[in-house]
């Protein structure tokens, strides 16, 4: 009986030990690639997709604001990229009640899903950890994607000013600034959701958690990049 016993607890260590060693492959593979990325940035401030965004909506914001006549496809542009944020908003917030449902059964899930859960922890408190680690993700797209929205509504009416009196503060370029920065949450809250994808995996099992994290960075890699 205490051989079974001894036997069973270094099992849940080893499992434990999994699940820490996979985090850290996780955790050491997002910032290789960010390190990379930055890096790359340096030497070449063209190398990623965001930065050509940015100067594009900043070419763009000079552009409409110069002509009066750009008003209203300036207003319907705005409008689209207000609305996907905000769907993505509504999204997330959908996500994080089934999550939270999910979080209040942890016990039982723990138990259930052991069978799948390959090489991990069985323990009902690992479960927890994974459940507030997506929960935490998606939380951070929503407030990503609502101060987006926030942005863009402050956005719609400064591009629609008179150029004559587009100075100081409503100058384009401080106008394009605040759309950059829209933008940025934007693309904020689309990498939490990326993130949610190796989190979701975890539950499976760390081994899950390593594939889909690598498959993650080989995806971002090909987005990132202006080519």
């Amino acid at each position: 009986m205490i051989g079974s016993s001894a036997t069973l607890v270094e099992a849940r260590l080893q499992a434990n030990h999994l699940d820490t060693i996979a985090i850290l492959i996780s955790l050491s593979l997002f910032v290789s690639y960010y390190l990379f990325l930055l890096r790359q940035t340096r030497r070449d401030p063209n190398y990623t997709i965001h930065a050509i965004n940015q100067k594009a909506r900043h070419l763009w914001v000079t552009e409409v604001m110069k002509d009066s006549r750009h008003d209203v496809m300036a207003v319907q542009t705005l409008r689209n990229y207000a609305m996907a944020a905000t769907f993505k908003a509504s999204s997330a917030i959908l996500l994080i009640i089934g999550t939270l449902t999910l979080s209040g059964q942890a016990e039982n899930l723990a138990k259930s899903w052991h069978v799948l859960n390959l090489g991990g922890s069985p323990a009902p408190e690992w479960w927890t950890i994974k459940i507030l680690c997506l929960l935490t993700a998606l939380i951070v797209a929503f407030f990503a994607f609502s101060m987006s929205i926030r942005l863009l509504n402050h956005v719609v009416f400064m591009v629609s000013i008179p150029p004559e009196q587009a100075h100081g503060a409503l100058a384009p370029d401080k106008v394009a600034q605040r759309l950059n920065h829209a933008g940025a949450y934007y693309s904020v809250g689309m990498r939490a959701f990326f993130i949610t994808v190796p989190l979701v995996f975890w539950l499976f099992g760390p081994v899950f958690l390593v594939l889909a994290t690598l498959g993650l960075v080989i995806v971002l890699f090909r987005l990132d990049r202006n080519r």
